[in-house]
This record gives C-alpha cells, sequence and structure tokens, in this order.
C-alpha cells in the first residue's frame, strides 16, 4: 500500500531556507507517509489535528521545527504537506 507524498508550494520554497538536518528529517518523514500512511506515532509529539490533518516535531529544543499534512480529499492515498518551519509559525 503506497501513497502519493506531495509538497505544497510554500514547503517546496521554504526548504531552500531550513537548515540540512530538517530537509534531512523531512525526507525521512516523506518516505515514511508514503510507505506507511498518513499515521505516524513513532515521531515525536505526533498528533491528529482532525478532519484529516496531521502534525509531529522535526526537531525538538529551541527553535522547534515541525510538519503538518493532510490527506487530500477526492484523491486516493494522496498526502500533501502543507507546513514546515518552526513551532511559532505553525498553521495549526
Amino acid at each position: 500500500m503506497t501513497w502519493v507524498v506531495e509538497n505544497s508550494k510554500k514547503v517546496a520554497k521554504a526548504l531552500t531556507r531550513l537548515p540540512k538536518s530538517i530537509v534531512c528529517a523531512l525526507i525521512l518523514l516523506e518516505r515514511e507517509l508514503e510507505s506507511s500512511g498518513p499515521v505516524r506515532g513513532n515521531w515525536s509529539n505526533y498528533g491528529k489535528l482532525g478532519d484529516g490533518r496531521h502534525h509531529c516535531h522535526l526537531k525538538k529544543g529551541k527553535s522547534t521545527y515541525v510538519a503538518v499534512w493532510i490527506e487530500v480529499r477526492g484523491r486516493v492515498k494522496v498526502i500533501e504537506v502543507t507546513y514546515v518551519g518552526t513551532h511559532e509559525g505553525a498553521s495549526y
């Protein structure tokens, strides 16, 4: 069972400004989303935000980085990463 993971335009733009370690963590998360689906309880501070939205921490501590993704409605097995960045700017 494979999922298709897409990045929003906002995430694609943010990837050029993020630290390399955060980009690597996001790539790892996206590979897990592709193979295992949107529920990722093995990631730090994973939480379901309701109505097909999920988030987790990519890095804890000062400057906590998070990722937010949604299950795209109307498209079978598609996940879109809608935000990656610091916790303060997260789109919860």
